[in-house]
């Protein structure tokens, strides 16, 4: 973690944003001054906003079991990881409007539906680390462009390792029982389509995980989309 992030995550929201006022951004794809992601780097976000939905993502099935659908919007490659390690690791908070709007663009172009925006929740050591949860963001920044209300519907019950140290069985092995669904005041998913945000898909075993979840949670059906998709 950067001095940076770690100012920012001592801080609150409004000192956060005083802090912002006062740092100008970099680009995150460019390093160029003037905002967190420029104009001729931004549009690396939308390299698969045309492509067709459903698009197999390489693994031994079309899907992660019991997805019904998982789109993403680049390959995590580039001004789109490096953008991602700057909101995940670096503190930079200003990315995840430009993030959060290109989720919204590719689920409006891709997406079938649903009733429900959901983040995959981090640990409640990185949030406390980082002193925001980054799937949080992105969600509600989306939720706030398609007009869908977005739920934390979900929480760990315990901590994981880090899921690119470990190979395609260990990682599902890592994730066995790590989410359960939680009912908060206005949260019932009880027989809602639920669409599941997250930063980054690899295997999609995270997101098979918090699927299991939300249906044994009564959700009528689980989709996803993510910023990127790693291969």
């Amino acid at each position: 973690m950067t001095a940076l992030a770690q100012l920012r995550s001592a801080l609150g929201d409004v000192a956060n944003r005083a802090l912002d006022l006062a740092l100008p951004a970099s680009c995150a794809g460019c390093r160029r001054e003037g905002s967190a992601l420029c104009r001729e780097c931004a549009p690396a976000l939308d390299v698969r906003l045309a492509a067709v939905p459903g698009v197999p993502i390489g693994l031994p099935a079309d899907l992660p079991a019991p997805l019904i659908q998982l789109e993403w919007c680049a390959p995590f490659t580039g001004v789109t990881r490096r953008a991602l390690h700057a909101l995940k690791y670096d503190g930079e908070r200003r990315l995840a409007p430009p993030l959060g709007a290109a989720i919204a663009r590719r689920w409006a172009r891709a997406g079938s539906g649903g009733d429900v925006l959901v983040p995959v929740p981090a640990s409640p050591d990185r949030v406390r680390d980082r002193g925001y949860d980054q799937a949080a963001l992105l969600a509600n920044e989306a939720g706030r462009r398609l007009r869908v209300a977005v739920r934390p519907a979900l929480e760990r019950t315990r901590a994981t390792t880090a899921q690119f140290d470990l190979d395609r069985a260990a990682r599902a092995a890592n994730l066995g029982g790590a989410f359960r669904a939680v009912e908060r005041q206005g949260d019932g998913i009880a027989g809602r389509w639920v669409v599941l945000v997250d930063d980054v898909a690899t295997t999609g075993a995270t997101l098979a995980a918090c699927a299991f979840a939300l249906l044994d949670a009564g959700a009528a059906a689980v989709s996803a989309v993510t910023v990127a998709r790693e291969r």
